[in-house]
């Protein structure tokens, strides 16, 4: 492999490229999802597993905040927190996503203890969390980028969950309407951080293969699903049962 340093414009390229190649919009389970071809039950288990990811967003970024070196980086990671937190006024997307599992018809507190959750849901989480914590800075931030290919597919998931399940409304789906803004604020400056930071070829693969793990991450969730509820069909024990 070269040594020599990528332009910010060659690098960004190679990271929507990896997006092009492993975003789990491409995933069966999601085409399934899109297009009207799963269950209710098959939707609340995707609703239930997803929570967990969903929760623990917050606990990433704020790990990520912690290791920000000044006021300004800091106030900027900041706001995702809030975003997905709520500000104590305005529910944020975790509250969202719990308005999305309680219209699902399922019970709250059952989704919040994580009794039903996949082990493969379980393991894949606690590993991007504990990737954060534990890789560099530059790791960390880069991993959230695959959030520059979520606009798709938050319009493709709003759009064909309408059109094709008699069990949710815009009401249900209220979480993702503000990601459609959100999403794009935050890769403008972790983009821009990325490309600013990676001084070096090396550093620049490590971004590139950070972002390559959590697109692999969220496919290795979605593996879990189609296992457990579609094909073959086999949750573990423990795990919820529509």
């Amino acid at each position: 492999m070269t040594d020599s340093v990528l332009a910010s414009a060659d690098l960004e390229q190679r990271l929507r490229a990896i997006g092009e190649e492993r975003y789990h919009i491409h995933h069966v389970f999601h085409h399934l999802l899109h297009g009207g071809r799963l269950s209710k039950g098959q939707v609340q288990a995707w609703a239930l597993n997803r929570y967990y990811y969903q929760a623990s967003i917050p606990a990433k970024d704020a790990t990520i905040l912690a290791r920000l070196p000044s006021p300004a980086l800091r106030r900027e990671w900041r706001r995702r927190i809030v975003d997905h937190d709520g500000d104590g006024t305005a529910p944020g997307g975790v509250e969202r996503w719990l308005a999305l599992t309680d219209g699902l018809g399922l019970d709250r507190g059952y989704v919040t203890s994580l009794e039903g959750l996949l082990p493969g849901t379980r393991y894949a989480v606690d590993a991007y969390v504990h990737f954060v914590r534990e890789r560099s800075l530059l790791e960390a931030v880069a991993s959230s980028l695959t959030e520059m290919f979520s606009p798709n597919i938050i319009s493709q998931r709003v759009a064909g969950m309408l059109r094709n399940y008699d069990f949710v409304d815009a009401r249900t789906l209220a979480y993702f309407t503000p990601r459609l803004t959100q999403a794009p604020q935050d890769v403008a400056f972790a983009l821009a951080y990325v490309t600013r930071e990676a001084r070096t070829r090396a550093e620049q693969d490590q971004v590139l293969a950070a972002l390559r793990f959590k697109c692999d991450l969220l496919w290795a969730q979605l593996d879990a699903l189609h296992h457990a509820y579609v094909s073959p069909g086999l949750p573990p024990p423990g795990a919820f049962r529509p």
